[in-house]
C-alpha cells in the first residue's frame, strides 16, 4: 500500500521510491521517531498505522485525512 500511495503522490514517478527508504516516506504513527518524521513531511503526508481505529483520536474522524 505504501508504494501505491507514494507512487500516486509522484503522480507515478518511481525515482521517489526507489530514492527515500518506506521508514521516511511512510512513518510509524505509534513510535516517537515516526511521529516525529511524519510532522516533518511535506504535506499530504503518508502515515502508516497498525493501531486500532478507536484508539485514533477523535480530531483524527473529523479530519479531511483519508483512510
Amino acid at each position: 500500500m505504501l508504494e501505491i500511495l507514494s507512487l500516486i503522490r509522484q503522480d507515478g514517478d518511481p525515482r521517489w521510491c526507489r530514492s527515500v527508504p518506506n521508514w521516511e516516506r511512510g512513518p510509524w504513527l505509534e513510535t516517537l521517531l515516526g511521529y516525529r518524521r511524519a510532522r516533518g513531511n511535506a504535506r499530504p503526508r503518508i502515515i502508516s498505522s497498525h493501531l486500532p481505529v478507536h484508539l485514533f483520536p477523535r480530531a483524527f474522524f473529523g479530519s479531511k485525512a483519508k483512510v
